[in-house]
């Protein structure tokens, strides 16, 4: 059969149409293959959150506990002006969490799970933990001398790990921002640096001979963090703790550079035995790295979880932060890297805080496997006795 010369035009044109839409769509299809492989690249890099299971104990395992508990929250806050949250962990899981009073007493807005707390001193083990990051980064060294990083710097070789120990001899801050900083801001650490080689504080002893508890070391560390990571410090707390660990309530906050957040506590002060009054901030305050990150109990059970369980750093630099310091002459020094010891017992690591009205306390019974948090914003001042008496609570009551 003859086919016409226009139909053979009409028919190869219809061949050729037919490829270039096949090439098209196998074009769009490899297209959408690679853009989905990148997406899904994308989203693996993005997601560098551990899995931190929050897990508690069966009701009926923890009933007595938890009514002895509740109890005791009750008697303090009626007797001694306790307000706030309480939580312990017993083997990586809750045994008990609770909170007692107000977070408002104008609105009388009671406390909740969500409440943020002024951590105080406790966050100095945050700053610990971001040095032995870098250090495991292989960014900076324990031997490291401040000089190094701030060459202006005025008081000469202290190391890293003379900050982190508390043996490094430095002046309070405190001091040289009330006396010496002539600005009408309350300074952040950048300000402090550059008016430390300026000031008069002397240091206490030369780096290493004694152990002297030392806000200003921690401030330098913070300071030091920003440096080797071009971050500022809420920044890197953010990225590399507070994400990966889901801990949603907690952030760095320094006072007239950042926004109130939602839930964020304010300290108080009992006046005349009825009235609760606002403490205000102060020229210390907008400094951070010693103090000024925020949480909840909840989010600082995930960080305790995280550290003991080997998720955030290495079992090494756990074993190093645990460890007491020495000095020079090989005295040794209840502190290890932003944890307290016990003198007695060097399984027993913690850290209280105060500040602004705020109480805090962490504490780590390792051979238990026991973690009590402590958190209160009207000045109670019997952290102590409380976190011994919940421990000998939990010790008599709970068997698991």
């Amino acid at each position: 059969m003859m086919v016409s010369k226009h139909y053979k035009n009409i028919i190869i044109l219809i061949i050729v149409i037919g490829c270039v839409v096949f090439s098209i769509f196998s074009f769009q299809g490899k297209e959408d293959a690679s853009n989905a492989t990148v997406k899904k690249e994308v989203v693996q890099k993005a997601d560098n959150k551990l899995e931190i299971p929050v897990e508690y104990y069966p009701e009926e395992t923890t009933k007595e506990v938890n009514q002895k508990l509740d109890s005791l929250l009750k008697r303090i806050n009626k007797r001694h002006d306790f307000h706030g949250s309480v939580l312990v962990a017993k083997n990586k899981k809750i045994v008990y969490q609770n909170q007692v009073g107000f977070a408002d007493f104008r609105k009388k807005v009671p406390l909740k799970e969500e409440s943020v707390f002024q951590l105080a001193s406790v966050s100095k083990q945050f700053t610990a933990a971001a040095i032995m990051q870098l250090k495991e980064q292989g960014k900076i060294k324990l031997t490291d001398t401040v000089n190094f990083y701030f060459p202006e710097f005025p008081y000469k070789n202290i190391t890293i790990k003379n900050l982190l120990n508390h043996t490094s001899g430095l002046p309070k801050y405190f001091w040289v921002a009330e006396h010496e900083w002539k600005e009408n801001k309350a300074p952040t650490n950048t300000d402090l640096m550059n008016v430390l080689p300026l000031s008069k504080a002397q240091r206490f002893f030369k780096p290493g001979r004694n152990f002297d508890y030392s806000n200003t070391g921690y401030v330098v560390l913070a300071s030091i963090v920003e440096k080797v990571s071009g971050l500022p410090y809420n920044q890197y707390l953010n990225k590399y703790i507070f994400e990966p660990l889901d801990m949603r309530n907690s952030f760095v906050y320094s006072y007239q550079n950042d926004t109130v957040r939602k839930n964020q506590l304010k300290g108080y002060r009992l006046y005349r035995g009825w009235k609760h009054l606002t403490i205000g901030n102060t020229i210390n305050d907008a400094i951070v790295g010693d103090k000024n990150v925020y949480s909840t109990a909840e989010d600082l059970f995930k960080w305790t979880y995280a550290l003991n369980s080997g998720n955030l750093l290495s079992k090494e630099s756990l074993a190093q932060m645990y460890t007491k310091g020495e000095t020079i002459f090989g005295r040794k020094v209840p502190y290890g890297f932003g944890f307290r010891m016990d003198r007695r017992d060097d399984k027993n690591i913690y850290h209280y805080g105060k500040w602004n009205g705020f109480s805090t306390a962490l504490t780590n019974y390792l051979e238990e496997d026991l973690v009590v948090i402590v958190l209160e914003h009207t000045s109670y001042n019997s952290l102590k006795y409380l976190n011994k008496k919940i421990k000998q609570i939990i010790s008599e009551n709970l068997k698991v």
